[in-house]
């Protein structure tokens, strides 16, 4: 999957700086933060709706939107896929909870 992210990364880079008319990244990204997490926010709740259906073409195609969506935001606040997949791998083989105690421990939350 790293493949597949890496790749769309990329394009969204290329994408970024094409015309508002010709690019929907573009497009999106030049309306801002807010816009952009108004999209996820719509994904994440047209994932949670195709669950609840119980629809798996559905829930692939949800959850593709707004794998790329969250690409789109990892673009425009500069993190780069990569910076995730470390983050991910440092947390294989650790608990849930214990990887969680850990980051509210170090953040200040008990």
């Amino acid at each position: 999957m790293d493949e597949i992210f890496n790749k769309l990364e990329k394009i969204i880079e290329s994408r970024k700086s094409s015309s508002i008319n010709e690019s929907y990244v573009a497009n999106l990204q030049s309306k801002g933060l807010d816009q952009i997490l108004k999209k996820i926010a719509e994904e994440s709740a047209e994932v949670i709706m195709a669950a609840k259906e119980d629809d798996k073409d559905k829930i692939m195609n949800e959850v593709a939107d707004l794998f790329f969506h969250t690409l789109v935001l990892l673009n425009f606040t500069n993190i780069k896929v990569d910076e995730i997949n470390k983050k991910l791998s440092s947390r294989l083989g650790l608990s849930g909870l214990k990887e969680k105690y850990n980051r509210n421990k170090i953040g200040g939350i008990k």
